[in-house]
């Protein structure tokens, strides 16, 4: 048996937690790769203003329209799931967005269940959570966006117009459903994000500057072209009198646009993130990267800039529950770039000029904002702790940090902002994502005392899975290095088994115990392969160093900490050396790309979203200072080219001699496609097999439910064929059959094979 970590017992035991023991022991079938795609989603929890009731909605694929559809569902926060009842039963259309009224007698949601047309323009309903029908308060022309009840329970506001000219509108919660809107903004240009001051009396909102009116006609007369860091307005950040309707700009200035804002629980104070006003630095998608933290004084209306920072990204500012206190999140180092951890900033709201007490700095991760406790003395966040995802405590006093779950899990605990209520997102390697409520903060220790609201897929309950631990081993320099093991379903002790390796992305992410985690790896584990998934030198939960040590060389301690993984596995006696591929996607496919170009242990490799050439990608990519970090701390273009062209794969790729499966998003901005051309081109100029697949969209990820399909099924064919010689690599009809076993293999009978 494999080698793992002290927590392996722990782990299953936790891991039939939600999952009757009767379901544990009775036949089940295989995971399927439709098993995946038609998984439904839960979410928007709401708990009622006493905390005893729960909304939420729940999304569930819908094949044939390749979307997504939701409806709402009710469950008791203290009987939890026995009590659940699913309240909208609408046919291809949304119900989103659930907000209990003050006094949680009835609720309010937008949906497009009335619309007609494309467009899906969502209205605004209310409904009894006993059970009714549904009664339409809106009408607005081009649909409802988001909406609030004020604290005091008065109004109804929300955001209705067309995109980008949106406008504010109320309704006196007293009249509904017969109100009539008011509307409270009127500007060419639309308001942006907004939120009520907590005495009711004003709402606080963005909106740009100006609007390019000629930029909106050529769109309007199809002039489409797309023009790249194109000039966008400054946005400013004004404060609406509700009594008066009068509206005052209360931070606008040339030097920066307000991109995020935060009011504190007494109304006297607001933060807000300000981002360069140059053009070029405010365009660019790196997140918070040139961009500055601001204090606003309510009643003076005097502005404080809090930071000064050019190139660090700093979290948006939290106050404590009495509003004395003000802190944020950003790296450890604040004097440039870098990918070091996460410390947090505090001082007194009031103390103009005075610098920020740095908390956290004992503790080897991310310490970030996440709640603070009712009296401001602590404040919780979540962080990763190698294979699982913890709760921490953050003590404001002393900056001590103290980890709170235990759990061999990925969960994730928050606290809904308007009832204080305790929510637990939680999922194990047997347990699909969920949802549990805890009566309080000092009871999430406490496992017995969580009660499980959600449950999206009990389908799961009768599909084999394959067991999955921590592993960790020791790479090439000594550092110990860990990550996820999956054994095949019906793993026997002694015998062999195929492997694949599973990069994850990121490089700056971690894989954890959670439910059938990266690229479907259950049902790799359904048809016999072992699955590794590697937190190799890069990745997050293992400390600072673990993160940083592939600055300056970024593939070669990430290569060893893999490849001495994969050697532990066949020293343990798991995996048939003879019987290996690998894949990833994004920076999963540059370590794919890297594992290509130096060696030939693999028999099959699939890169997604891979790069080969750091040099041209540096141009053609979205993000430029990550790049920069990672490849040396330097500018490319000030004499750097070797040292990022020694660090490309499409260096070394005469190597390469693996069959490669290569997989793309057409216009993906994070790593373009010409990165997977370019490779594709070397391996058929090499006579290396090959095939590229490029799917249509504009994302980093694949945007169409089908083409994700396509993508995990051939490549798994790849992987079948090249690495246990059987199959035909990828065929139609095994993609056609999926959706309609008894039609597929008949759709495609007359082509099969051909070009092969």
């Amino acid at each position: 048996m494999v080698t793992t970590s002290s927590g392996a017992t722990a782990l299953l035991a936790v891991a039939l937690f939600a999952v009757p023991v009767a379901a544990q022991t009775n036949a089940r079938r295989p995971m399927t790769w439709m098993d995946i795609q038609e998984t439904s989603r839960a979410g928007s929890w709401k708990p009622s203003p006493d905390s005893k009731w729960m909304l939420y909605t729940v999304s569930t694929p819908n094949w044939e329209d390749a979307a997504s559809y939701s409806d709402i569902h009710l469950v008791s926060m203290q009987q939890g799931l026995p009590s659940h009842r699913q309240m909208t039963f609408t046919e291809n259309k949304n119900e989103t967005s659930p907000a209990w009224s003050p006094d949680g007698s009835w609720f309010v949601f937008r949906s497009d269940r009335d619309a007609t047309g494309s467009g899906h323009q969502d209205q605004l309903y209310m409904m009894h959570p006993d059970g009714g029908e549904a009664r339409k308060i809106t009408a607005a022309k081009d649909g409802v966006g988001d909406f609030r009840f004020s604290p005091d329970g008065a109004w109804l506001v929300y955001r209705a117009g067309k995109s980008g000219k949106q406008q504010l509108w109320r309704m006196a919660v007293a009249d509904l459903p017969e109100a009539s809107p008011e509307q409270l903004t009127r500007n060419m240009a639309g308001v942006d994000q907004w939120t009520f001051a907590p005495d009711s009396r004003s709402i606080w909102f963005t909106r740009p500057d100006t609007v390019f009116q000629d930029d909106e006609t050529r769109r309007e007369k199809k002039f489409t072209v797309d023009i790249k860091n194109d000039v966008t307005p400054l946005e400013s950040l004004w404060r609406l009198t509700l009594d008066s309707k009068s509206e005052q700009a209360m931070a606008q200035d040339t030097t920066y646009s307000v991109s995020g804002f935060e009011v504190s629980p007494d109304g006297k104070w607001v933060g807000f993130t300000g981002s360069s006003g140059k053009r070029y630095e405010r365009n660019i998608t790196e997140e918070r990267l040139y961009s500055d933290l601001y204090l606003l004084d309510a009643g003076a209306g005097s502005i404080e800039r809090l930071t000064n920072n050019t190139e660090v990204g700093e979290g948006a500012l939290s106050f404590s529950p009495d509003s004395r206190m003000v802190a944020f999140s950003a790296p450890d180092d604040m004097t440039r770039y870098t990918m070091t951890e996460n410390r947090v900033y505090l001082r007194q709201v009031d103390a103009s000029g005075q610098s920020f007490k740095k908390l956290g700095t004992a503790y080897d991760g991310s310490v970030s904002v996440g709640f603070w406790s009712k009296d401001g003395k602590t404040i919780y966040f979540n962080d990763g702790i190698k294979v699982t995802n913890e709760l921490f405590a953050l003590d404001v006093a002393s900056g001590m940090v103290t980890q709170i779950t235990h759990e061999r899990a990925a969960l994730r605990v928050d606290r809904d902002t308007d009832t204080g209520s305790i929510l637990v997102d939680y999922s194990d390697p047997m347990t699909p994502p969920t949802v549990f409520a805890v009566a309080g903060i000092d009871q999430v220790a406490d496992r017995k005392s969580w009660v499980q609201l959600v449950d999206a897929n009990p389908q799961f309950q009768h599909i084999a899975l394959g067991k999955e631990v921590e592993v960790e081993w020791t790479s090439t320099d000594g550092r110990k290095v860990g990550g996820v093991l999956v054994y095949p379903v019906d793993y026997q002790e002694g015998q062999r088994y195929p492997l694949i390796v599973a990069i994850h992305g990121g490089p700056a992410s971690a894989d954890v115990l959670g439910f059938n985690g990266g690229y479907g790896t259950q049902v790799y584990a359904s048809n016999g392969w072992a699955v590794l998934r590697p937190n190799y030198r890069g990745s997050t939960n293992y400390g600072n160093k673990h993160r940083t040590d592939i600055v300056g060389d970024y593939f070669t301690l990430g290569y060893d900490d893999i490849m001495t993984g994969v050697d532990h596995l066949i020293a343990e006696g798991v995996v048939d050396g003879d019987r290996m591929g690998v894949l990833g996607w994004s920076a999963g496919g540059h370590w794919s790309d890297w594992i290509l170009t130096h060696t030939d242990r693999f028999k099959a490799i699939s890169s997604g979203a891979g790069t080969m050439d750091w040099i041209s990608m540096y141009a053609q990519s979205d993000v430029h200072r990550n790049r920069q970090f990672y490849l040396g701390d330097g500018v490319l273009y000030d004499d750097n080219f070797d040292v990022w062209l020694n660090q490309s794969p499409i260096k070394y790729v005469k190597n390469a001699k693996t069959p490669t499966m290569i997989h793309v998003v057409e216009g993906d901005p994070r790593v373009p496609s010409p990165q997977s051309v370019e490779l594709h081109m070397a391996l058929m100029t090499l006579g290396v097999p090959t095939e590229l697949f490029m799917y249509p969209g504009h994302s980093h990820g694949i945007p169409d439910p089908r083409n994700r399909l396509v993508k995990s099924v051939a490549e798994q064919a790849w992987m079948d064929y090249y690495v246990l010689g059987k199959g035909q690599k990828f065929q139609w009809r095994e993609v056609l059959s999926t959706l309609d076993p008894e039609k597929g293999p008949d759709v495609v009978s007359a082509d099969a094979g051909r070009g092969r």
